[in-house]
């Protein structure tokens, strides 16, 4: 037993360690940046840059941008949850896997996908939505109406349905049953999705970078412009610790609304029985298909069509030959196909950490501490290793790029490498992982640990023949989650890049915004490779999950 417990504390020491080295203390010097030009000095500092007038600008329309776009994902995520989790039709099971795609797409694609529908030459462009708030707002419900359907469908489906039927039956018509039964159990489960992408919509990058432009900056863009443009690094600085304060209130909100739904979740678990898709599902059925269809179909139709035309409308295919063979007035160092194997290289490398790392900390979480000061130091490691959640790639790279000049007295500038790459997208990976393990392992019921150990069962063998093979289970897609976002981060990795070892997503970011004629064209052609490549990825991480769970690998 004393073996068992120096393993367990050996193996919360190594992704405290990590994260105190390579989250923390950038964080932390980025705070102390910030702070350090003086409070309420008119000189500089904090009070300087609040009183900027573009400052109060960016504040508001980073907010504005999350609320539009939390509301948005709500409103079309709930009847995707009910289409995907509480009715059954044909193709129900390949549907939820394709929706996984939409929310680890890189965040460059996204945003070129909507700028090739809305832009110049574009399907839409006639509606004006080109450089426009409405089109970050769509932009940002394409990636999260899936997490809304996940979160809220995952409780919906375990509600017990007897209480919605007993209104029927007392003359309560579908609606109203729904809206004074079923909605009000939903609340929990819907607030914590709303609170978790308010955090993912406030803390946007790369489609306000590429739809946004100046006028639409958020506080992300804002810092990288800071940062990359002026050099501005205490702005930069101050400006993250703004980011820092909402996020911090938002993961206090989600946390609450985490427990709730959590608590909701474990009373009605097993209750559900889905009915086979009917005429009176007709309404949600169509309210579901032209969401899929023109928030995730129409912007990856219109990036394929415009990764295939030339200015002046004919098709052709320079654009994926150039891909290979740049032109001369190409702004490229490098290939695409090099670019990509350095994503590659890269991803796999951030997904063997983020692999190690968190099977580790869903390991010491999973425990079930019995007294209360084991219980409140579980928790705040919990707290702890999920805190890269809650601050933005561009706020990591920025920290990275502050404080790795010489760590731990190494005399080593890891500032002049790439190591620090797979390090960021480590950290934007991590959460990701544990969040996928960790409910895996709470599942095992707490009798069968119980009785393994009245029948002599060491911890190590509970956990070998137990906790080990459930664990197995969440791997395939732990791994898919990890690849895919890291082989498409962008924020932190903009920071970090160095010549020669672009990655593609910085590479499509170059290609886009270049002048040539061919540039653009071309960097929809990279977009088209890069979201192919990832959804490959998650498609085969969903197909492996499914496997696991019919009782095979």
């Amino acid at each position: 037993m004393r073996l068992w417990r120096g393993a367990l504390g050996v193996a919360a020491a190594i992704p405290f360690a990590f994260l105190a080295l390579f989250f923390l203390w950038p964080v932390a010097s980025l705070v102390a940046t910030g702070l350090g030009g003086g409070i309420v000095t008119p000189e500089g500092g904090i009070f300087s840059v609040l009183s900027n007038p573009r400052t109060g600008r960016v504040i508001g329309q980073t907010l504005a941008q999350a609320g539009a776009g939390t509301l948005l994902s709500v409103v079309l995520g709930l009847p995707a949850a009910f289409a995907l989790y509480r009715i059954r039709f044909a193709g129900q099971t390949v549907i939820r896997g394709l929706l996984t795609v939409p929310f680890v797409l890189p965040t460059v694609v996204v945003g070129v996908a909507f700028q090739s529908l809305f832009g110049p030459g574009g399907m839409l462009f006639g509606l004006g939505f080109d450089q426009s708030f409405i089109a970050i707002v769509l932009a940002l419900a394409f990636f999260n109406v899936t997490l809304v359907a996940r979160i809220v469908g995952g409780f919906w489906q375990s509600l017990d349905e007897r209480p919605e039927q007993a209104a029927r039956m007392l003359g309560a018509s579908p609606l109203r049953a729904w809206v004074s039964v079923t909605l009000p159990r939903l609340l929990p489960a819907i607030g914590s999705a709303a609170a978790l992408v308010f955090l993912f919509c406030a803390t946007a990058f790369g489609v306000v970078l590429v739809l946004g432009g100046k006028q639409f900056s958020n506080i992300e863009t804002e810092i990288y412009g800071l940062t990359m443009q002026f050099l501005d690094l205490q702005g930069a600085a101050v400006l993250s610790l703004v980011q820092a304060v909402i996020v911090i209130i938002t993961l206090m909100v989600s946390a609450r609304l985490r427990t709730k739904y959590s608590a909701g979740e474990r009373r009605t678990s097993g209750a559900a029985r889905l009915e086979k898709a009917g005429r009176k599902h007709a309404t949600v059925l169509i309210v579901f298909a032209v969401t899929v269809l023109t928030l995730h179909v129409l912007p990856i139709f219109s990036l394929g069509l415009r990764s295939l035309r030339r200015p002046d409308g004919s098709l052709t295919f320079d654009h994926y030959r150039f891909l290979v063979d740049p032109p001369e007035e190409s702004p490229l160092a490098t290939t695409v196909p090099q670019a990509l194997w350095v994503s590659v290289r890269f991803a796999l490398l951030a997904a063997l950490i983020a692999m190690v790392l968190g099977t580790l900390i869903a390991l010491v979480l999973s425990r079930r501490p019995r007294s209360k000061p084991a219980k409140r130091a579980q928790g705040a490691y919990e707290m702890f290793v999920m805190m890269p959640l809650g601050v933005s790639a561009v706020t990591l790279g920025l920290g990275l790029l502050l404080t790795m000049h010489n760590p731990l007295g190494l005399g080593i500038d890891l500032r002049s490498s790439t190591a620090l790459i797979p390090v960021a997208q480590t950290l934007v990976a991590l959460p990701l992982v544990i969040r996928t393990m960790l409910p895996v392992l709470h599942s095992v019921s707490p009798r069968q640990l119980d009785a393994a150990t009245l029948l002599g069962a060491s911890p190590a063998r509970v956990f070998r023949t137990i906790e080990l093979p459930a664990l197995s289970r969440a791997f395939g897609l732990s791994i898919g989650f990890a690849f895919a976002t890291s082989l498409g981060e962008f924020g932190a990795t903009s920071f970090l890049v160095r010549s020669g070892s672009e990655t593609l997503p910085v590479v499509i970011s170059q290609l886009v915004s270049h002048q040539a004629a061919s540039s653009y064209g071309t960097g929809l052609a990279a977009a088209v490779v890069l979201g192919l490549a990832t959804s490959v990825v998650m498609l085969l991480a969903e197909g492996w999950r499914v496997t696991e769970h019919a009782g095979g690998w």
